[in-house]
Parts: C-alpha cells; structure tokens; sequence
C-alpha cells in the first residue's frame, strides 16, 4: 500500500509529529510505502521524492512577507498546488492529515479530494470545532464550546480567543467559518479520535456522524523495567505552558516547601521554570531518551495538571508504563487512561490549594503509592503499542479503501 502522510511540521516537534513519524517508520518497515508532504523547515526529518514542501511560515519574523501570512493561513494555494503534484507523481493509494491548519490549511483536504485519493485524518485536537485550538476562553482561562457546531465564530473574535488579540482571533474567526461553510471537511471518509471524549465532542456535529473511529495512542517507546527504588520527588514533565497548568503547578510547589518536585520540558513559560528560586524545585530542562525514562521512573508520581480539553496525553501514558503513578485533573480525555486509586489520582479543583492538598495526601501515603506503581507495571502491557495500533490503522485504511 502506497500511504502519503501530510503534516505542516516534518520533524519531532511534539505529540502529532511523533505519532505520524513513528506510524510511518513502522509502516515502512512492513514493506508499505511512505511519503510525506509538509512546510519546508531544515530540521524536517523526512519528505517525499518530487523534495516538496510549502514555504517556511514563521510567524515570530518581522519581515515584509509576513503581511501575507493573514492570506496564506486562511487558504494555501501553493500547498494545494504542490500536493497536487506530489499526489500525481507518488500515487498513493491514501492520504492521511494530520494538524494541517495555518502552515498548510484545509485546501490539502481540496486536492486530495480533486485526485481522488480517499482520506484519513487524525483529530490531535479540537481545531474543528474552536478556532483557537482549546476550547479556552484566552484571558479568563475558563473554557468555552461558544463556537462548536456553529456556522459563525464571531464568539471567538468577541472574547479575542486567540492569544488576546483582535488581528488574530478575527483571521481564526474568519478560517473557521470558511470552512464550515465550504463543507471541507466533508470530504475526509474517516477521522481518527485518540480519545472517547473528542469523539463525542465531534458528533454533536452532524457532518462528522457515521465517519468517526476512537483509537487511544500508543505508547511511543518501549518503556523499561522501572527501577528497584523510587527516588523522593514528584515530577513535571512536559510542555511549559499556561494550558498545561504550570503556573498553578508552581504555586502549589509553594506552598509545600516540604515536598521536592522536579520539572522537565520547555515552552513558553519556561522562564518562569528556569527563574523559579523555590528551594524545593528544581527545573532540569528538556530532557529525552534514557535521562527521561530514567528521570519518569524514578519519580513517586507525575503531575498533568492540564486545564484545557487534553486529548490523550502521551506523557500520562509514559508515566504509567514506567510504573509511576500519575495525579491528574478530571477533564478531556485523561479520565479514560486513568484507573482511578490503582494507577492513578484524579482531581476536580484546579487551584493550587487544592493541588496543594492531594499532592500532599499522595506524598505521605507510600504505601499507596507502591500499590499504584504496582498497578502502572501490570497495566503496561494492556497498553497501546505502535504494533497493535498499526495493525488497527491498516484495518480502517482497508476499511476505506473498500468503500471508496
């Protein structure tokens, strides 16, 4: 089967892109082939034979042609165009999307759909039914479904959803009601949902009815054995962002000088990370491979604190396979890969006080943290590999190309 992957990023920038590369690493090794079509970048790790990719994007350059930017993020003709060609030269026998929006725009869906390839995409998040990706009221941070299902995103423009800004939230307002109104996304036969809840979420949709499949993500890599001793701190590891609730992760830290916490990653926030002088943190920076499974497994319990509409959360699933406990907020998918009291803490209020207090409770009850590791190590291998899900994903891309 000749697969074509399309994703704005081609390189290991986060969760999509470690999901597609690795999907397509494993594709390849079972004899498939496997091309890809992005924006060019000089840290993409892979492409297709025609070396195609649209324009590098940067929206942090202040050059003269980031004017244009407001034109290309709404509708990409040079990605249309170039896909298009790839598609001829390649002849793939599917296409799978991946994040597409603003880099590449919905329009690859167009070309796609105008050669006749049939159509997958996974829904790594809610850009299909909230222009800024979250379901967050931007200044507030209370969430939001005030554009979910409607034709009109004018909400979005209102409570300048997107980063606080006028400019931007109106050009988001603007791409979001363009394509529900061309029907773009009609054209996609199945999308994949990495959790029950977006799943749903998608189905209170009518165009999305009949074409939805759920598959939990798998785990990236093959943990190993968790270690004999558990180290005395509790871990963050992930994006540093205010979505990702480190701010509020921070200020419960604050308020247990007492407990030691380690925190791993990078993001936007991680100034505040790298300038925290609470004597019981300690930021470790980006950390990958055996220093972060090792860093994992050492740990009494990981936090993912999320207070957005988290999908299906890699690092949770990590945490989990290592045989560390993890304590999390009840909202989005994470509630479906939580076994409640055996591998896992969940919490309904999302200050740092009440953070604070299970933190608390969790530390200082070693036993249950024990049982719960326990727990994690058994759970691993009714987890998710790249195996089984690969065999899943070629049974739907059968399934589509049957009905195409």
């Amino acid at each position: 089967m000749k697969i074509l992957f399309v994703n704005k990023f081609l390189y290991p920038r986060g969760g999509a892109e470690t999901y597609f590369l690795k999907i397509g690493e494993e594709l390849t090794r079972r004899g498939h082939e496997v091309e890809y079509f992005g924006m060019y970048d000089e840290k993409n790790t892979v492409g297709n034979a025609l070396h195609l990719a649209t324009t590098n994007m940067d929206f942090h350059n202040a050059g003269p042609e980031k004017l244009l930017y407001p034109f290309r993020i709404l509708y990409s003709f040079e990605a249309k165009r170039k896909l298009k060609q790839v598609i001829g030269q390649f002849q793939p026998d599917l296409i799978h999307f991946n994040n597409i929006n603003f880099q590449l725009t919905p329009s690859v869906i167009c070309a796609g759909a105008e050669c006749g390839v049939p159509m997958v995409q996974t829904v790594h998040d809610v850009q299909m039914l909230c222009p800024n990706h979250m379901m967050m009221e931007f200044n507030s941070k209370k969430l939001c479904e005030a554009c979910m299902g409607q034709k009109s995103k004018w909400p979005c423009v209102k409570k300048r959803c997107i980063h606080g800004s006028l400019p931007k939230s109106l050009i988001g307002a603007v791409e979001g009601t363009l394509y529900e109104c061309n029907h773009v996304y009609d054209k996609i036969d199945r999308f994949i949902c990495p959790s029950a809840f977006l799943e749903e979420k998608l189905l209170t949709v009518p165009r999305f009815r009949g074409k939805t499949v759920m598959l939990h993500n798998f785990l990236s890599r093959v943990a190993a054995a968790a270690p004999a001793e558990k180290g005395d701190y509790v871990l963050y590891f992930g994006r540093l962002s205010e979505e990702k609730g480190i701010d509020r992760i921070l200020e419960a830290c604050k308020l247990l000088p007492d407990i030691p916490f380690v925190i791993a990653g990078s993001g936007p926030m991680e100034d505040l990370c790298k300038n925290c002088t609470l004597p019981n943190v300690k930021y470790v920076g980006f950390q990958t491979g055996k220093a972060l499974e090792d860093l994992v497994a050492g740990a009494l319990f990981t936090l993912h604190l999320s207070i957005w509409y988290e999908n299906c959360p890699l690092a949770l699933l990590e945490s989990q396979s290592l045989g560390t406990p993890v304590l999390c907020n009840r909202i989005g998918g994470i509630p479906e890969l939580v076994e409640e009291g055996r591998t896992g803490i969940l919490n309904d209020t999302f200050t740092p006080a009440a953070y604070a207090e299970k933190i608390r409770a969790l530390y200082a009850d070693k036993p249950l943290l024990a049982e719960m590791s326990a727990h994690c190590i058994q759970k691993k291998d009714r987890m998710m590999t790249l195996e089984r899900y690969c065999d899943q994903l070629l049974a739907l891309y059968g399934d589509v190309l049957k009905n195409a």
